[in-house]
């Protein structure tokens, strides 16, 4: 029986081992997809304990609670901080099977030294160990960021933000880690949704545009798009129900959005309509500013309307989405590739069994002199535990070219996540290890290693071009 993971956790022959060791483990991290707070970076927050840093807008979390028993109040109410976090390590010690259970004890020993299971028992002594460490001045927001190895990292952020806490990040420089913005622009393509107008006047605002007219509309998001340029954004990112291809003319569009503006709600049809021509227009916009484009789709949200009502969105009632055409992936990535407008594009769908069909499309569009310029994103969401991550790299590696994978990112809002690149690292290290010792590809360290670190950083650093 193999101790409970230990440093060669997950990494099941000797090929993996070293792979992992001499070649992953000590490479930085460039994280170019996450959700952490621009403000808390720049307050350099410090976190009074455990709760706040590990449950506070954790929905990963918050599902398995749910799922254990454990009532709303220790979860997103008002019960005591010290409380939530016992309710916490009573679902997680009987959580096996869970990457939760493996993410969450790697945040405790790398960053706290915990090196033991966590358990009802002993959840005080953990708690009070815990609280005590967070108090010093490495263990708050920037430190945390620069312990974990993270050279670059991307937050998420509409076109309407006023990207302030990036600028004053650049303008103090004196954290070692570059924070840039990356564009979502999610709410100006969601007309259907009921606050879409009152969205809009906060992006006219923004962009000093009376938004009256759908030309209006584009005028807006290029302004805010050389602003965020101009701010170090070569990244934008979709957030799509699915793949969506029914674009409509010039005048239908612009008919659709008239009738939005005067305050009739789009039918299903002119939405789809709608997002596919802005959809296509801001693709054109990053092919033009050499931006790269990601679509991560194959998400139903918001299913439970009451939790919904009561606790709005994000906080742990989304779903995987069936209704993912390939079909209509492959025509939005022909209509720009017919006009030499492109970008470099990186695919993730939450539908596992997208992953063959993501491959067989992007191999469709790939070109140089890029390495691997239509990218399939790393697993994601329900996908980033070890399953999910093996099928997804060997759908790759099956179909695409493995060794141009930009590898992984975090996609979280907590500062105490980036242990999933180590969790990733060993699961990559242990599956090209198995491919070796089953001898299905030589022993060729000095290919196998430069892989190995090329996955880990270097495709990302090259590939997004940041400057």
């Amino acid at each position: 029986m193999k101790p409970f993971m230990d440093e060669d956790f997950l990494l099941r022959t000797q090929t993996a081992r070293r792979l992992y060791h001499d070649y992953a483990e000590g490479m930085p991290i460039l994280d170019y997809h996450c959700h952490l707070s621009p403000e808390e970076i720049y307050e350099n927050r410090r976190f009074e304990n455990l709760t706040q840093i590990w449950l506070g807008g954790d929905h990963y979390k918050w599902r398995l609670m749910r799922a254990a028993g454990v009532e709303e109040r220790y979860i997103t109410g008002d019960a005591p901080d010290r409380e939530k976090f016992q309710r916490y390590a009573q679902a997680l010690s009987r959580a096996i099977g869970n990457p939760l259970y493996h993410w969450s004890h790697l945040e405790l020993k790398r960053y706290f030294g915990f090196d033991g299971a966590l358990t009802p028992q002993n959840a005080q002594e953990v708690w009070e160990a815990c609280s005590r460490r967070l108090q010093a001045e490495d263990m708050r927001a920037r430190a945390l960021i620069e312990k974990s190895g993270v050279r670059l990292l991307c937050t998420t952020d509409d076109p309407a933000d006023s990207l302030v806490y990036h600028q004053r990040l650049r303008a103090e420089g004196d954290f070692s880690v570059r924070v840039l913005p990356a564009w979502r622009p999610d709410r100006a393509l969601n007309l259907e949704k009921p606050d879409y107008l009152d969205y809009l006047g906060q992006l006219g605002r923004a962009a000093g545009v009376e938004i009256d007219s759908y030309k209006a509309l584009e005028e807006a998001l290029l302004r805010r798009m050389d602003f965020f340029q101009a701010q170090g954004c070569r990244l934008s990112d979709h957030g799509l129900g699915c793949a969506l291809y029914a674009p409509l003319s010039e005048e239908e569009v612009g008919a659709v959005f008239a009738r939005r503006l005067a305050g009739r709600m789009a039918t299903a049809r002119e939405a789809l309509g709608f997002k596919t021509s802005l959809l296509l227009f801001l693709g054109r916009q990053y092919a033009q500013r050499d931006w790269a484009m990601q679509l991560h789709y194959g998400c139903k949200r918001d299913n439970n309307r009451r939790m919904f009502a009561a606790l709005g969105p994000d906080t742990g009632f989304d779903a995987i989405h069936d209704g993912a055409p390939a079909s209509q992936l492959a025509d939005l990535l022909d209509a720009l590739c017919g006009e030499g407008k492109l970008p470099r594009t990186l695919v993730y769908s939450l539908n596992p069994n997208d992953d063959e069909a993501i491959d067989t499309v992007l191999g469709c569009f790939q070109e140089g002199p890029t390495v691997s310029k239509m990218q399939h994103g790393s697993a994601w969401w329900f996908n980033d535990q070890k399953r999910g991550m093996e099928k997804q790299l060997t759908s790759l590696a099956n179909k695409g070219y493995l060794a141009g994978f930009v590898g992984m990112l975090t996609d979280s809002r907590s500062f105490l996540s980036y242990p999933r690149h180590e969790y990733f690292r060993r699961i990559l290290c242990n599956l090209m290890g198995e491919w070796v010792e089953n001898g299905e590809y030589p022993a060729d360290f000095e290919t196998l290693g430069q892989v190995v670190r090329d996955i880990a950083y270097n495709n990302a650093a090259a590939y997004f071009r940041f400057r």
